[in-house]
């Protein structure tokens, strides 16, 4: 075979591998294009989740959980989930409800994202990333629970710990382990900063 077909051969079989990647990514970019064209986006303000835990108390409960698992998908940042329940429902409860909503969030991305995208991150031939999977294999919950701990719900998180191969069990108590300090301290944080704002 010559080198040019050896060439061609082996793009394939790149491109192959990635293919769940580019799936993943191809999925999370429609969403976020038709929650763009469709003005859902602008939708998720504090506001609007406010009265929305405010007016329903059960009804607004699910809502808000079903529009933090989809604002998650098409990168509404978590603070802003936080920030509503805590001026809606006060510092404990706010907090509360936020992480039962931020972890059925995180729990619904990784099926979505496990479905399309498999453990696609196994299949790519990169050293660092490697070596990152290799830690996450040998310590899944401590590796889960400290990217929780500094990153939250992050959608990027999600997406890699997805891919990552790492099984449900591991991520879902890494995860319900490493949300209650970080959301704890933001809680903490938007409850003295509505205070001084006289919002509530």
């Amino acid at each position: 075979m010559s080198a040019p077909s050896l060439f061609a051969a082996a793009r394939i079989a790149a491109l192959f591998k990635q293919r769940r990647i580019l799936l993943v990514a191809t999925l999370l970019a429609a969403l976020l294009i038709g929650a763009e064209i469709s003005g859902l986006r602008e939708q998720f303000s504090l506001a609007f989740l406010r009265q929305t835990l405010l007016a329903h108390p059960v009804n607004g409960l699910l809502l808000f959980i079903l529009a933090f698992a989809l604002g998650n998908l098409i990168q509404i940042p978590g603070w802003l989930f936080l920030a509503a329940a805590v001026l809606a429902l006060g510092q404990f409860w706010g907090g509360l409800v936020t992480y039962v909503a931020a972890s059925i969030s995180c729990v619904l991305s990784f099926l979505l994202i496990r479905y399309v995208g498999s453990d696609a991150l196994r299949q790519l031939d990169h050293k660092l990333l490697r070596r990152i999977l290799a830690k996450l294999d040998a310590h899944p919950i401590r590796s889960v629970l400290l990217a929780r701990m500094l990153f939250q719900t992050l959608p990027a998180l999600n997406y890699a710990l997805a891919m990552s191969g790492i099984r449900l069990q591991a991520y879902l108590i890494g995860s319900l382990l490493g949300l209650p300090l970080p959301i704890a301290l933001y809680c903490l944080f938007f409850d003295a900063l509505a205070r001084a704002l006289r919002l509530i």
